[in-house]
């Protein structure tokens, strides 16, 4: 978002399954942990770092004597010797594919033997897949369907047995998604067809620890979620009159938007009304990708994955959410501002992320002087104004929440958008990697305690906030 915060300035775990299409690696999945290592070449050999495998599992050690490496996971031992093939685990014999490499007390294994290794080490199945380099470790792999809706238009809905959290992609004609720490595992065939002219296949496609999911169709189309992660829907985006007709708060005049309305009586609302205590906003999205966190990562996808973890932790804490955007969709800052003044919210949280530095930066608006306010219409570069102060004091409450976690928060103000065009309380967090390290940023063991510490921080804050609706 460092980037990205200068053009808006200037207008007014566990290791992440990644890497770089040149780096070859393998991806480990199991009820413990999913991760991925770099696969280190030698001459017609592919090796990993069989320590580097085990440490994510559980409690393990090693130690060199001289060309003797030893390794102990929990109870069970293996030894191996360098430049040598035969090997003891368990005590019980095994021989390698190919000679073990000790490098600077580093044992290094042959990628085919992996899963053997593992099986024994650990007592238990373990499944690999050389061709992709995935592995899985007991039954952890996520199956799912895929049918067509007899609506109109025609969906293509995708159910997963666990949560998924894919990074999407488009090109004409085609949606990707790419599962890159979720065990997706195929259907009952790698290619699906279907009876339908608008979207007519799907794919399954595995290749270096990453698998993908591939929507052929004659139209354009989006991905959006559904139950809490286990549902994709695939189908043409909202006509765009869906997107900019909200109910109300689209600005009645150029540069102007609606005042909230006065207090409230205490009567009960409309039947069927949906009441949000707070909106979401994960900022960039479709081709407005954000910072090229690497050359893999964009800023769109981190927001995404960050947004719905929020999500989560606040609808944990009984605090009704919304997602401004829940698929790779493209909207303009006043659209979302607009979205967001329709859902009448207490609180709105729009989400950014940065490569550099560390830890999370939380800003809230700084709104111009002056500007002119007809009748109950407000400047829409001012909207924030009135809601400073309450702005500020979330602020305060999320950064206590994230010190008591131990996660480094720095607080500013800017005058950002689209936080100035917001009638309601408004933050926008930025999160960093830990230590520098970028690989680390979508990965939902750094993200969760962000997460959970921001909802703690706006659910300290809910009397203050209520007042707004009081």
């Amino acid at each position: 978002m460092r980037v990205a915060l200068a053009v808006l300035l200037t207008i007014a775990a566990v290791v992440l399954l990644s890497g770089s299409s040149e780096d070859k690696r393998v991806s480990i999945y199991s009820t413990i942990a999913n991760y991925s290592l770099p696969i280190v070449e030698r001459p017609q050999v592919d090796y990993v770092g069989l320590l580097e495998v085990l440490e994510p599992l559980g409690t393990v050690s090693a130690r060199t004597n001289k060309d003797q490496w030893r390794l102990r996971y929990n109870d069970a031992e293996a030894e191996f010797t360098a430049n040598k093939r035969a090997a003891r685990v368990r005590n019980t014999n095994f021989d390698l594919s190919a000679n073990f490499i000790l490098e600077g007390g580093r044992g290094l294994v042959p990628l085919a033997d992996l899963s053997s290794l593992l099986s024994r080490i650990l007592g238990g199945p373990v499944t690999f897949n050389p061709r992709s380099r995935r592995l899985f470790i007991g039954s952890v792999g996520i199956h799912f369907t895929a049918q067509i809706s007899n609506t109109t238009p025609t969906t293509l809905i995708m159910n997963f047995s666990s949560p998924v959290n894919p990074a999407i992609a488009t090109e004409p004609g085609k949606l990707h998604m790419t599962f890159i720490h979720d065990p997706v595992v195929a259907s009952s065939s790698p290619k699906l067809t279907f009876s339908s002219t608008a979207i007519t296949s799907a794919s399954f496609l595995e290749n270096n620890g990453e698998a993908e999911v591939v929507i052929t169709s004659t139209v354009p189309v989006l991905a959006s979620f559904s139950n809490n992660g286990r549902t994709i829907t695939v189908g043409p985006p909202p006509p765009a009159a869906a997107v900019t007709a909200v109910p109300r708060v689209l600005p009645a005049a150029p540069g102007l938007a609606l005042a909230p309305a006065p207090p409230a009586s205490t009567a009960a609302p409309a039947s069927g009304a949906l009441h949000y205590f707070a909106v979401v906003d994960a900022s960039h999205g479709g081709e407005e990708r954000g910072a090229a966190l690497t050359e893999q990562m964009a800023e769109k996808d981190v927001t995404l994955a960050f947004a719905r973890l929020l999500r989560q932790e606040l609808n944990n804490r009984g605090l009704r959410t919304l997602l401004v955007r829940d698929a790779d969709t493209s909207l303009t800052l006043d659209q979302r501002a607009a979205m967001t003044n329709a859902a009448a919210p207490v609180i709105y949280v729009c989400v950014h992320a940065a490569s550099q530095e560390t830890g999370v930066r939380l800003y809230t608006g700084l709104s111009p002087s002056g500007g002119e306010n007809v009748g109950p219409f407000r400047d829409w570069d001012a909207a924030q104004s009135p809601f400073l102060t309450l702005s500020d004091a979330v602020a305060t409450s999320v950064a206590a929440a994230l010190h008591a976690k131990q996660i480094s928060v720095r607080t500013l103000t800017a005058p950002l958008r689209p936080l100035n065009n917001i009638t309601s309380a408004a933050i926008a967090i930025e999160i960093a990697p830990p230590s520098g390290d970028v690989s680390q940023l979508n990965s939902a063991a750094y993200q969760q305690p962000i997460a959970a510490a921001v909802a703690a921080g706006v659910a300290d804050a809910r009397d203050k906030l209520q007042v707004t609706r009081e």
